[in-house]
């Protein structure tokens, strides 16, 4: 599944993902924008008819809950970041990464890790 969000639909889905099922209200104190309650709602009801959310009846209203993984919607975005400013390589993408500056000697030792953990393919 192709997950594709705008920056505020990501910030509507982190609170999903680190709260679990929220009401409107709840999603939009944990939202370091302040928005409108309903521009929150109009957000969580364009996530539910691309099929990232659902919701049940809850009082007057509805509490949502996201329906994809955190986890499946970073490899969607990282898929679609590396496709469009990469040429499709995972390769430029991770020269670039080890390139940059601000990664920490930790950071730099864990890819290291995570490289020698990965099986050869070839």
């Amino acid at each position: 599944m192709d997950i594709s969000l705008t920056d505020r639909e990501a910030d509507v889905m982190q609170i999903l993902w680190e709260r679990g099922p929220s009401i409107v209200s709840e999603v939009r104190d944990g939202l370091t924008d302040d928005l409108a309650y309903t521009t929150v709602l109009t957000i969580l009801r364009t996530l539910e008819s691309k099929g990232y959310v659902t919701h049940v009846e809850e009082g007057r209203g509805y509490r949502y809950a996201a329906a994809v993984q955190q986890q499946a919607a970073r490899k969607s975005a990282l898929r679609h970041l590396t496709s469009k400013l990469f040429a499709g390589s995972t390769e430029l993408l991770f020269a670039q990464l080890v390139a940059d500056k601000n990664l920490t000697p930790k950071e730099i030792r864990r890819m290291r890790e995570l490289l020698k953990e990965r099986p050869d393919e070839e």
